[in-house]
């Protein structure tokens, strides 16, 4: 399974696309939710860090916090 991901920044809170990085990731089909966000961190670059994670049926919305970042995965 393909994972697209998105990182971009914020303004007032809602993604500003000023600068995005998009990444695409290759997982298996059976994959944890653990394992997914730690791929994920990783790819962004934020690994270690706290993030706020909310789910949208199909897509994931990832935001650290004392960030004004956003990532957005979609499958």
């Amino acid at each position: 399974m393909k994972v697209y991901i998105e990182k971009t920044d914020l303004y007032g809170g809602e993604a500003n696309y000023s600068w995005v990085h998009r990444h695409e990731i290759e997982v298996s089909d059976n994959i944890t939710h653990l394992s997914l966000m730690r791929m994920v961190k990783n790819a962004v670059g934020w690994n270690g860090l706290k993030c706020k994670v909310e789910h949208y049926g199909d897509m994931i919305e990832i935001r650290p916090y004392k960030m004004n970042e956003v990532t957005f995965v979609t499958f």
